[in-house]
């Protein structure tokens, strides 16, 4: 905390008191400025709980203190932001310079003039990505807006970089007018190899998407639809292992019906399953429902709930064989897990706390996984998307396809050997370097063989792509 003091003796001792009732450690206490009626000092204090608007009452109580700002290791950490531009070759002297400026940079600006794909190989089109926001969506905080949306955009970016070596880029419109997002996106892409939409309210992000996957040619993926959707799955192949049960057999309880809940419906129909139940704060959708309704729901009631159940999500969990939250913490309890399907699958993702907690669920649940990384099993879409971004931009793909995405699904269960597997470890660690390379391999394979891949294979069967100037 950097603190304005007035020059009174004592005051000091105060203060110092006050924060040590309040339950701070005082670790360091510095003078930046000094003069005859105050001082201005900073001090570090260690808290178990931080709550800024507390420890500003409990400084000021002394009315001869005023406290100027307080940060802390999380917002130093972000000081600045977290990602920065940099160069891959160094400019030492004017051969340099008129290699990567004029005039030699014309002579490439031309060859990609006169043949558009080489602006693959010569820009940062070949591997960099758009993370494209609004800020209407954002992780837990719903709409905060674009400026606020930016420190989880660059995180988005970090988590791209480290994982899969995708440079990206946040991108957040200061508009939330879906004809404006998708114009603005269209105008940007150029520059980019792949857009990913990220926090993107529903239901206008299933719009959004949709029309930039058509109107692109290049890759375009929302992540809170899709990126849920895989991991869970991919958890899921390996959670029924364990069970014995068939995917067609099951009776799923999907909680939250926005874009990820969607999604991941999506993914469960086209896999064979066959009875799905999505619950939203009305309770369950069946086809005829009039209340708190929108498209995606309508299109949720005609292709699920095939006996037309009716009630809330407690209800629906009677006999239910894998519960999908994507909603709201503390939705249900221990009684509602143990009335489901014997071996129950709950995979409780709200964050950060989901619908159930894992040591209230164990007592009567086979296998249970969260979003929390505090806890066994976590679902994080980290080990989706920076391996399918790589494996897209290494074929140049122009589409991400629903068959690419059962093969990242697939890519990151194989992860886990059937030796390795067990009811703590059904999803690999965010941390497995493994995940974003075996991911990147299928994805691009399967890429080549439905034809979105614009990359030449330089051996048949084989990854290893050729460049379009080998040609």
């Amino acid at each position: 905390m950097r603190l304005k003091i007035q020059r009174e003796p004592g005051t000091l001792g105060v203060i110092l008191s006050r924060l040590s009732r309040y339950g701070a450690t005082v670790q360091a206490v510095d003078i930046v400025e000094a003069s005859d009626n105050y001082m201005v000092r900073d001090i570090t204090v260690s808290l178990e709980k931080y709550n800024e608007k507390e420890l500003r009452q409990v400084v000021e109580q002394n009315q001869k203190a005023e406290v100027l700002y307080i940060s802390d290791r999380i917002l130093l950490a972000h000081l600045g932001g977290k990602i920065e531009t940099g160069l891959k070759a160094q400019l030492r002297n004017r051969e340099d310079l008129s290699t990567f400026y004029t005039p030699g940079v014309g002579r490439v600006c031309m060859s990609i003039h006169d043949n558009p794909k080489y602006a693959h190989s010569f820009t940062i089109k070949r591997n960099t990505v758009a993370v494209v926001t609004d800020g209407t969506a954002v992780l837990g905080l719903g709409d905060i807006g674009p400026e606020a949306s930016l420190p989880v955009m660059e995180g988005k970016a970090m988590l791209f970089k480290e994982f899969g070596g995708v440079d990206a880029f946040p991108i957040a419109l200061d508009t939330k007018d879906t004809e404006e997002i998708i114009k603005h996106v269209k105008a940007i892409a150029p520059v980019f190899g792949g857009i990913n939409l990220e926090d993107i309210s529903a239901p206008r992000c299933f719009e959004i998407e949709e029309r930039l996957k058509r109107e692109l040619d290049i890759p375009v993926f929302h992540d809170d639809q899709h990126g849920t959707a895989v991991v869970a799955f991919a958890g899921l192949l390996n959670a029924l292992k364990i069970v014995g049960k068939d995917l067609s057999d099951l009776k799923v309880v999907i909680s939250g019906v926005g874009a990820a809940g969607v999604a991941t419906a999506k993914m469960l129909l086209t896999a064979g399953c066959k009875n799905i139940v999505g619950c939203d704060s009305r309770g369950a959708i069946w086809q005829g429902r009039q209340e708190n309704m929108n498209g995606m729901k309508e299109w949720f009631s005609k292709h699920t709930n095939p006996l037309g159940s009716r009630g809330d999500v407690q209800d629906q969990l009677r006999g239910a064989d894998l519960f999908i939250g994507l909603s709201a913490p503390d939705l249900i309890k221990p009684e509602h897990v143990a009335s489901m399907a014997k071996d129950p699958i709950i995979f409780a993702m709200a964050n950060p706390v989901p619908e159930i907690m894992p040591e209230d669920a164990a007592p009567h649940a086979r296998i249970i996984a969260t979003g929390r990384s505090d806890y066994p099993n976590q679902i994080n879409n980290v080990l989706c998307f920076p391996g399918l971004f790589r494996g897209a931009l290494d074929v140049q793909a122009n589409d991400i396809t629903e068959e690419m995405k059962f093969a990242a699904a697939k890519a990151i269960a194989s992860v886990i050997s059937d030796s390795e597997l067990s009811e703590d470890y059904i999803i690999p660690s965010v941390f497995n370097k493994d995940v974003a390379r075996v991911v990147a391999d299928a994805v691009a394979d399967v890429a080549y063989k439905t034809g979105v891949a614009r990359k030449e294979r330089k051996t048949a069967g084989s990854n290893i792509y050729s460049d379009p100037c080998d040609q």
